[in-house]
């Protein structure tokens, strides 16, 4: 059966991790992303078409992914989907071409996603961008942890 993965969590959450191991598990296609965008256009972070680059991304991944699930197969979306809004849309999407939808996440404090994006920094790692902690600090006051509910399955 078909299945879409959606990877949530803000940077430093581990889901780029977790998202590569559930890949070598499952032999599920993962789609992270950052790993495009930093290949095609180095760390445009602070670039003003940084974002419309990125949507761009994601909506070719999309693409990719849905032709992946109509034809029966797995894929990993290593997108952070930090809101449920976003993850109802996903999880509809891919009920529409007859996929599951689960989710992946771990709670993360603040203090260790701060911890780990500043080490991330600091390393350069390469499909990475870096990201200044007030950056972080705001985002994580947008993000939306999955419920129960969400986590089950259930959207």
């Amino acid at each position: 059966m078909a299945v879409l993965h959606l990877m949530v969590g803000l940077p430093g959450s581990g889901k780029t991790t977790r998202a590569k191991a559930l890949a070598e598990q499952t032999g599920a296609l993962r789609l992270t992303p950052d790993e495009w965008q930093t290949r095609l256009f180095d760390d445009d972070m602070h670039h003003p078409d940084h974002d419309r680059r990125h949507d761009a991304i994601e909506a070719l991944m999309w693409d990719v992914a849905a032709i992946v699930l109509k034809q029966g197969g797995e894929v990993i979306l290593d997108f952070g989907f930090w809101s449920r809004a976003e993850r109802q849309n996903f999880a509809q999407r891919a009920a529409a071409l007859g996929a599951q939808c689960r989710i992946d996440y771990e709670a993360t404090s603040l203090a260790e996603l701060e911890r780990r994006v500043l080490a991330r920094n600091q390393a350069m790692q390469e499909g990475h961008f870096v990201i200044p902690l007030e950056n972080l600090r705001d985002w994580a006051k947008l993000f939306e942890a999955p419920d129960d509910r969400e986590l089950a399955g259930n959207f």
